[in-house]
């Protein structure tokens, strides 16, 4: 039984791979997508627990995602990836309803451990 439902949205082939090697393994259900849009039809299509995805992306950044996210699936809990980590962001990122961000590079225990609060958290 999957631990549960995570979707990785984020443009850089590299990042998805990374979050899949890590979380699979830790009994994490994973499904991928490339952008914003790719991710919200996805949500469409079927419910996860997290959404990890990606803030500089072309075409939706991940705020808007966000955004997105928290007004159709609000149950739905998000942390931003970002390599731009900044205090505005972070501070924005928090009052649009994301759990928490992650700053890339990430190691796999930083992933692991912030992925584990989530649901640590959401299955109180």
């Amino acid at each position: 039984m999957s631990k549960g439902r995570i979707l990785v949205i984020d443009d850089e082939d590299i990042v998805r791979l990374s979050c899949s090697r890590t979380l699979v393994p830790e009994g994490y259900e994973l499904a991928m997508a490339k952008n914003g849009p790719e991710g919200l039809k996805m949500l469409e299509e079927g419910s996860y627990d997290l959404v990890l995805t990606d803030l500089k992306m072309p075409n939706m950044d991940g705020i808007e995602v966000l955004a997105k996210i928290k007004e159709r699936w609000p149950s739905t809990d998000v942390v931003i990836v970002t390599g731009y980590q900044t205090v505005e962001t972070a501070v924005k990122a928090i009052k649009l309803g994301a759990f928490d961000y992650i700053e890339k590079p990430f190691t796999p225990d930083a992933l692991i451990a912030t992925v584990s609060n989530v649901f640590r958290i959401r299955n109180k």
